[in-house]
């Protein structure tokens, strides 16, 4: 059964860092993209960073290239989302996801399987 977990959302003053984490059970991430996306109270959800089947390809949203790194542990079958310089705007609800797929999308429609979210607040 395929099941995703998000942790380590929270609170952050602006300018902070925060890191999320995806744990993955079911499938292998050696053979599936993993996205995360975040959905802002009253907006849609939004592809944030991808990380593909092979972990050799990595997608970015243009807004966010910088301040965001996605990396993974196979051996744990996790992938991390470390996000610094975090701003106001970057309130929501953050979500892994797969395709069961190796190849990146930015695109929450192509996703079939997905964890339950992690809030993150970005507020002084």
């Amino acid at each position: 059964q395929v099941q995703l977990a998000e942790s380590g959302g929270g609170l952050v003053q602006p300018g902070g860092s925060l890191t999320l984490s995806c744990a993955a059970s079911g499938f292998s991430l050696d053979y599936s993209a993993i996205g995360w996306f975040r959905q802002a109270p009253g907006k849609e959800r939004e592809g944030v960073v991808c990380i593909s089947g092979s972990g050799a390809r990595t997608w970015y949203q243009s807004s966010v290239r910088g301040p965001v790194t996605i990396s993974r542990d196979t051996t744990k079958n996790m992938v991390v989302l470390q996000m610094n310089s975090l701003k106001p705007e970057d309130t929501g609800v953050y979500y892994c996801a797969t395709n069961l797929r190796t190849s990146c999308s930015g695109q929450a429609t192509e996703y079939a399987y997905w964890g339950q979210g992690t809030q993150v607040t970005v507020s002084s």
